[in-house]
C-alpha cells in the first residue's frame, strides 16, 4: 500500500503541477471545429477532413486544426484522411447556435512505406527509401496487441526468435538465428535512440529487466541487421527503440485500468500538454501493477511500477532542448524450466505438477537464512524476485547551425541497484532410490525422507529433485553521450558523430541448494541417513552457499561514426555506413577457483560440506581492448511510390560477453570478437489493400561464445562458427472490415569450425548441426475482424517449428503452437478490452534446461514452457 501510494502521489502532484487551462478555440455560431492528432497524440498538419451531408473538405492547418463554418442543424459524418493513415469517421451533431468542438484521431496505416523511421540512419526517412528492414508500431497498435511484457509485443517481428516464457522480464531474443546463451546479446535495447543499458546480455540482467511497456510510449521500431552496427554498439542483429511520448499544445490524458485471471491490479496514466503555448511542452505518465503471476507460486509475484517524464523547449528552426527522467521500482518472479514428461512423444505434466500454472518457486520456501563461512548469516527473500530500482536522467539538444549543418547532442545517466533471487533447476527429478545411489552413495531403505514443515514421511514413490535459490546483487551504472552534426550537400547527406559510453557493473553470487517433493507449491525435505545419523539437510537446504563470486566488469566505449546518403538519382538511393570501436573493457573476479570448505558448524550434518567463499581468496584481474571497424554500404530503388527494392551488405562484431571474461580471467588469449557478416535482399510494396516487406538474408558469423552456466557452477565456454541463410516476411492485407497481419521466417542456421574436446577428454563434433534454440520456420497470423467501427474481434496464431536445445541436436523441443484472442469496443472516449492468450493451454516448450543435458526424450526431464491460459481485461478512457 506504501508503494501504491507513493506512485499515485506522485502521478498526482505531478497533475496539479503541470496542469494548464485548455486551449480554447474561437467558437462561431453553427460551427464544427477541432484538431487532428495521430496515435501518439502529435497534431497532424496538412489531413483532410470532410463532412458528409455538406459537401466540405478541408485542409487541417500547420496546428492541425480544421473549421467548417455555417453548418445547418443536422446529423453529419465526418471524416479524416492523410497519406500513411487509416481513415477515421464519426457521427457529429449540430444544433441550431451550437458551436461544436470534435477532435479527430488517425491511426498509422500497417506497413505504411510512407511512414518516416529514425532508428538505424542518421536522418528521419520513410520506410520506402530506407535500405534496412524495419518493423515499426504506434501506440495504438502497440495496445491492440495486448502483450503481457516487452518480449510477448517482440515476438511479433519476423527474423526474431523471442522467448517469453520466462515471465514479464529475463526473456530472450534470438535475432536472425544467432544463437547465444539468451537475453539480448546481439540486439540493442533502446529508449528515445540510446541504450536502456549499454551492455543488454550481462548476467542475470536481461536488457528486458530494465524495461516496462506503458502509456508513456509513442512508438516501437525494430531493424533486424543491416546498419544496426553502425548506429549501436554490439548490435549486429539489430535496434529496439521505443520512442516516448511528448507534448503538444492541448492538454491530453488517458488512464487505464487493467485486471486479470490471475488477480492483476494495473492502474496506467499519460499526462501530456503544453506549459507555455508553442514553446515549453511536458508529458508525464507511468503504471502501478500488483499481480499472482500465470504461475501460482502462493505470493504476489509482480508488484512495482514506475515513473516517467519528459520536457520539451522549442525554438525556431524546428529546434529543441528535451530533458528527460525515468525511475523504475519493480519486482517479478521469473520462471524457469519445470519437470515434465514424455508420452510417445506428447508433452505432459507429471503427477501433481500442473504443466501451464506450476512452478518449483514456491511460498515454501521463499525466505533463506544460511549460515556462512568465517561467521554471521546469510539471508534472501524470493517474493523480492528480480528487483531492479532505476532511476535515469538525460537531455537531448538539435541545434541548426545553418541551412546545410545541423547539431545534435543527446546523453543519458542511469544507476540499478538490482536484487535478483529466482528458483532454478538443478538436479533431477530423481526417484528416492535414484537419489540415494547417485548422491549419497547409499541405498533409499538408508535413508529417511520427511517433510521440514510437518516432519510427516514422503511417499516412497514420489518424486524429488534439487532447487536452487540463486540471489545475485547487482549494482550497475552507465553514462552515454551521442552527438553529432548533420551536413545536407545535396544530393549527399552526411552525418559525423562521436559516441562515448562509461559503464561499470558489480555483482555478488550467494547460490544454495534445496531438496525438495515434485509438485504444485513444493515443499522443502529433510534426509537423514537411519544408519548413521547423519543428516544430508538442513530445514530442506541441501548445500550451503555452494557458490559464491565477487566480481565486477567495467566498459569504456569511445566511437566514431559517420553515415552518408547519396541521392543519385530520383528513385536511386545509394547509403555507406562505417563506424570505428576504440572500446576497453576491464573488471576481476574472485573465487577464479572452485573449492569446497566444511563450514563446521553443522553437527553430523553434510548441509555445510560444500561450502565456497570469497572472504580472503585472491581476486583475478583482467583487461580486454577492442579495435574494431564495422561498415555498411546498400543502394535502394524506387519503383513508383508504392513500390521500392535494396540490397546492403554489412559487417558488425559482438565483443566477449561478461561470463566469457570471468571463465578466462586468467587467460584472455583464447577470446575474439565475433565478427558478423550480412548480405540482404529486401522488396516492399504497399498497395490499397496490401502490402509486403521481404527480405532474403545471409549470414556468417565467426567465434560465436557459448556460455551457459552449468550445475556446478562452471561454464560450457565453447566457439563456433555459425553460418545463416533465411526469408523474412511480413504481409498485411485488408478488405472491408477484414484486415489480416502474417509474418513468417524461413531459416537455416548451422554450425561450422565446431570441434573440441569437453572437459572429460571426451571429443565432440557438432560442425553441420542446427544452432540451438532456433526453429527452421515460425509464424505468426493474426486476422482482425471490424464487426462495427466501435467493435474489433481478433484471433492470433503462432507456431514455432520444433528445435534443439544443445548443440549436439540429440534433445528435441517439438513443434508447437499457440492461439489468443480479444474483443475491444470504444464509446466516445472509452474503450473496453479483453484479451486471451494460450487460449487451449498448449505446452510449448522454448527450452530445455540448458544447465542439464536430460533428454526430452526422456520419461521425465526438464523444460520451460509457454505461459498458460489467461484472461486479461482492461478499461481505458482518453481526455
Amino acid at each position: 500500500m506504501k508503494l501504491i501510494n507513493s506512485y499515485a502521489g506522485r502521478l498526482f502532484l505531478m497533475l496539479c503541477l503541470i496542469s494548464v487551462p485548455n486551449h480554447l478555440f474561437a467558437q462561431e455560431k453553427n460551427t464544427i471545429s477541432g484538431k487532428v492528432f495521430d496515435e501518439s497524440g502529435q497534431t497532424v498538419p496538412g489531413a483532410n477532413v470532410s463532412l458528409t451531408g455538406a459537401d466540405q473538405t478541408v485542409t487541417t492547418d500547420v496546428n492541425g486544426t480544421y473549421l467548417f463554418s455555417n453548418v445547418a442543424a443536422g446529423t453529419y459524418t465526418i471524416s479524416a484522411t492523410n497519406v500513411g493513415y487509416k481513415s477515421f469517421t464519426k457521427k457529429v451533431t449540430v444544433k441550431e447556435g451550437e458551436a461544436v468542438v470534435e477532435n479527430l484521431f488517425l491511426e498509422t496505416e500497417s506497413q505504411n512505406l510512407k511512414e518516416v523511421v529514425v532508428t538505424g540512419s542518421s536522418s528521419p526517412r520513410s520506410k520506402l527509401e530506407s535500405s534496412v528492414a524495419i518493423t515499426s508500431m504506434g501506440a495504438k497498435a502497440i495496445e491492440d496487441r495486448a502483450p503481457a511484457s516487452t518480449a510477448a509485443l517482440l515476438q511479433t517481428i519476423p527474423g526474431f526468435v523471442v522467448e517469453a516464457s520466462g515471465g514479464e522480464i529475463g526473456n530472450n531474443l534470438f535475432a536472425r538465428g544467432i544463437p547465444s546463451a539468451g537475453a539480448y546479446e546481439y540486439v540493442q535495447i533502446q529508449e528515445d535512440g540510446l541504450p536502456v543499458f549499454e551492455d543488454g546480455a550481462l548476467q542475470f540482467a536481461n536488457a528486458d529487466t530494465f524495461y516496462r511497456l506503458d502509456e508513456t510510449v509513442s512508438k516501437m521500431e525494430a531493424v533486424r541487421g543491416g546498419s544496426a552496427s553502425i548506429f549501436a554498439n554490439n548490435a549486429p542483429g539489430g535496434i529496439i527503440n521505443f520512442i516516448s511520448k511528448t507534448g503538444q499544445n492541448d492538454f491530453q490524458g488517458k488512464a487505464k485500468f487493467s485486471t486479470s485471471d490471475y488477480g492483476m491490479f494495473r492502474t496506467d496514466l499519460n499526462l501530456s500538454g503544453a506549459l507555455i503555448q508553442d514553446k515549453l511542452f511536458f508529458n508525464i505518465g507511468g503504471f502501478y501493477r500488483a499481480d499472482n503471476g500465470v504461475r501460482n507460486t502462493g505470493f504476489t509475484a509482480n508488484k512495482g511500477g514506475q515513473i516517467k517524464g519528459n520536457l520539451t523547449y522549442k525554438f525556431d528552426d524546428g529546434d529543441y532542448l528535451r530533458v528527460n527522467f525515468k525511475h523504475l521500482d519493480d519486482r517479478n518472479t521469473f520462471y524457469l524450466p519445470i519437470p515434465l514428461k514424455s508420452n510417445n512423444g506428447k508433452i505432459e505434466g507429471i503427477d501433481g505438477f500442473n504443466p501451464n500454472y506450476g512452478t518449483l518457486t514456491s511460498v515454501n520456501f521463499s525466505h533463506l537464512n544460511v549460515p556462512q563461512y568465517g561467521g554471521g548469516t546469510f539471508s534472501a527473500d524470493l517474493e523480492d524476485g528480480s528487483h531492479p530500482v532505476i532511476n535515469s536522467v538525460g537531455a537531448e539538444f538539435k541545434k541548426k547551425i545553418s541551412d546545410k549543418v545541423t547539431f545534435k547532442n543527446a546523453f543519458k545517466q542511469t544507476a540499478i541497484d538490482l536484487n535478483y533471487n529466482a528458483i532454478f533447476p538443478n538436479g533431477g527429478p530423481w526417484t528416492q532410490d535414484a537419489y540415494a545411489t547417485g548422491v549419497q552413495n547409499t541405498t533409499a531403505s538408508n535413508l529417511n525422507f520427511t517433510y521440514v514443515d510437518n516432519g510427516a514421511a514422503v511417499d516412497p514413490n514420489a518424486l524429488i529433485m534439487r532447487a536452487d535459490h540463486w540471489y545475485i546483487h547487482k549494482k550497475m551504472n552507465n553514462f552515454a553521450n551521442n552527438f553529432s552534426f548533420a551536413f545536407d550537400l545535396d544530393p549527399v547527406k552526411l552525418t559525423a558523430g562521436y559516441y562515448y559510453s562509461n559503464w561499470k557493473s558489480n555483482q555478488y553470487w550467494n547460490w544454495n541448494s534445496y531438496l525438495v517433493g515434485v509438485s504444485d507449491n513444493p515443499r522443502l525435505l529433510n534426509v537423514e541417513d537411519k544408519t548413521t545419523g547423519v543428516n544430508h539437510t538442513w530445514n530442506g537446504v541441501e548445500r550451503i552457499t555452494w557458490l559464491e563470486r565477487d566480481a565486477q566488469t567495467k566498459g569504456v566505449l569511445n566511437d566514431i561514426y559517420a553515415d552518408a546518403e547519396i541521392k543519385a538519382t530520383e528513385n536511386l538511393t545509394f547509403n555507406a555506413g562505417v563506424r570505428y570501436n576504440k572500446d576497453k573493457y576491464s573488471g576481476y573476479r574472485d573465487n577464479a577457483r572452485f573449492f569446497a570448505e566444511n563450514l563446521g558448524v553443522l553437527d553430523n550434518n553434510t548441509a555445510d560440506d560444500a561450502v565456497t567463499t570469497v572472504k580472503g581468496n585472491p581476486y583475478t584481474y583482467w583487461r580486454y581492448d577492442v579495435s574494431e571497424l564495422s561498415y555498411t554500404g546498400a543502394a535502394n530503388y524506387k519503383f513508383n511510390d508504392n513500390m521500392a527494392s535494396y540490397v546492403r551488405y554489412s559487417h558488425g562484431f559482438r565483443s566477449p560477453i561478461e561470463e566469457s571474461f570471468y571463465d578466462n580471467a586468467a587467460d584472455l588469449s583464447k577470446l575474439e570478437n565475433t565478427k558478423v557478416n550480412q548480405l540482404e535482399l529486401g522488396y516492399k510494396y504497399s498497395g490499397s489493400f496490401f502490402s509486403v516487406n521481404a527480405n532474403v538474408f545471409h549470414m556468417n558469423l565467426k567465434n560465436v561464445a557459448f556460455t551457459d552456466i552449468l550445475s556446478d557452477g562452471s561454464s560450457e565456454n565453447k566457439f563456433a562458427d555459425v553460418n545463416n541463410i533465411g526469408l523474412e516476411v511480413e504481409t498485411n492485407a485488408r478488405y472491408e472490415i477484414v484486415n489480416l497481419n502474417f509474418t513468417f521466417t524461413v531459416q537455416k542456421p548451422e554450425y561450422d569450425n565446431f570441434t573440441g574436446s569437453n572437459a572429460d577428454g571426451s571429443t565432440f563434433d557438432f560442425n553441420g548441426n542446427t544452432a540451438r534454440r532456433i526453429p527452421k520456420f515460425f509464424c505468426n497470423l493474426r486476422p482482425e475482424v471490424n464487426i462495427t467501427k466501435d467493435f474489433t474481434a481478433y484471433v492470433q496464431f503462432s507456431y514455432y517449428d520444433k528445435k534443439f536445445t544443445n548443440q549436439d541436436n540429440k534433445q528435441v523441443l517439438p513443434a508447437y503452437k499457440e492461439v489468443g484472442a480479444g474483443l475491444n469496443y470504444t464509446y466516445n472516449n472509452l474503450r473496453f478490452a479483453v484479451d486471451a492468450s494460450n487460449l487451449f493451454n498448449e505446452i510449448g516448450l522454448t527450452e530445455g534446461d540448458p544447465r542439464q543435458t536430460t533428454s526430452a526424450a526422456s520419461d521425465v526431464f526438464m523444460a520451460r514452457p509457454i505461459l498458460g491460459r489467461a484472461f486479461r481485461f482492461s478499461v481505458a478512457v482518453n481526455f
